[in-house]
């Protein structure tokens, strides 16, 4: 008999074949003690290891296990993509499969989720078990994307996350944004955000996959992208129409007073004072520069907007509920 799902929980994972068993024997454990039928969903992200005969094998054991397995390495943001498509549950969680996101506290952010009203709930790791290293950029990046975002969580890239289905199903994760997913959901207009102190466990199998400077640059500049196509996606002559504004006012303004000194020197001024040309002070350069500057910005906003026009989901907008409304597709 058919029986409807109360939660999905995807797992993205990369080699953690040492993991896997007491990670799926745990979350059964955890939402099963709370009454919660559930659906898990393993996706293997190109593994070189055993990962994928080990998640065959639990899956013929325990049928709520299912399993998806990426070619080659596309990144942790398309193993959660794919996962969301395929989720069924009232209520999704997200996990790493490291362990060092504890399952025990599914229950009680599926309640965060249920009894809160809320759409989305982050964890926050208070006390981390990670090198300064990563501790110490993490909350560099964690501060400015409050800061940016205007979205009050501690931890914005931990793993273990509670959604609403509907969210899931609004939103695309793509590139690396799985780091910006409450930034990407606020876009969306999921505005009711949560947060949750969670325990952060010691990594228990192998090693850390997510170390090194190009994590941190690539993260600062996905914080600069999705900021900006969350603002300016279907306007953005908005942005660069602006700044061209201002750079062409400030460039004209400039060349403007220089002419007009020129012009008053000539008649009024110390002769010594005539002999300097315009053209002889940097400022007319700059000034220049500025209006060549902003009439370049204009430029590209028009070329976006005329892209942005032409766009398949320019009129793309998220309906939250309607009443005596119906749609008639032609």
């Amino acid at each position: 008999m058919f029986q409807k799902i109360d939660v999905s929980v995807v797992i993205p994972l990369l080699n953690e074949e040492e993991s896997l068993p007491e990670l799926c024997e745990r979350i059964d454990q955890s939402l099963t003690s709370a009454k919660l039928i559930y659906e898990l969903l393993l996706i293997d992200d190109g593994s070189t290891d055993s990962s994928w005969t080990i998640i065959e094998q639990l899956s013929s054991e325990n049928p709520r296990i299912k399993g998806i397995r990426f070619r080659r390495n596309y990144g942790k943001a398309a193993a959660l993509h794919i996962g969301f498509q395929a989720v069924q549950g009232k209520v999704v969680l997200t996990a790493d499969a490291d362990l060092q996101d504890r399952p025990e506290e599914f229950p009680e952010m599926v309640e965060y989720i249920q009894n809160q009203g809320l759409d989305l709930v982050s964890g926050w790791k208070k006390k981390r078990y990670d090198p300064v290293s990563k501790t110490l950029p993490t909350k560099l990046f964690n501060a400015a994307t409050r800061k940016f975002s205007g979205i009050e969580l501690h931890d914005f890239n931990c793993g273990l996350k509670a959604y609403r289905l509907e969210v899931v199903k609004s939103i695309e994760v793509y590139g690396e944004m799985h780091r910006y997913i409450p930034v990407i959901a606020k876009a969306h207009g999921f505005k009711k955000i949560g947060e949750k102190v969670v325990i952060h466990a010691e990594r228990k199998y192998g090693e850390g996959k997510y170390f090194g400077a190009e994590r941190f640059i690539n993260g600062f500049l996905d914080l600069l992208s999705i900021t900006f196509v969350s603002r300016f996606k279907k306007k953005p002559m908005h942005f660069f129409g602006a700044l061209g504004t201002v750079a062409f006012l400030v460039g004209g303004f400039v060349t403007f007073w220089l002419t007009f000194e020129k012009f008053y020197l000539s008649n009024f001024g110390d002769p010594d004072q005539i002999r300097r040309e315009v053209t002889d002070q940097p400022l007319f350069f700059i000034a220049l520069t500025a209006i060549i500057i902003g009439v370049q910005f204009f430029l590209a906003g028009f070329l976006a907007e005329l892209i942005s026009l032409n766009s398949p989901k320019r009129n793309d907008y998220q309906i939250r509920q309607t009443v005596n409304i119906s749609y008639e597709t032609t």
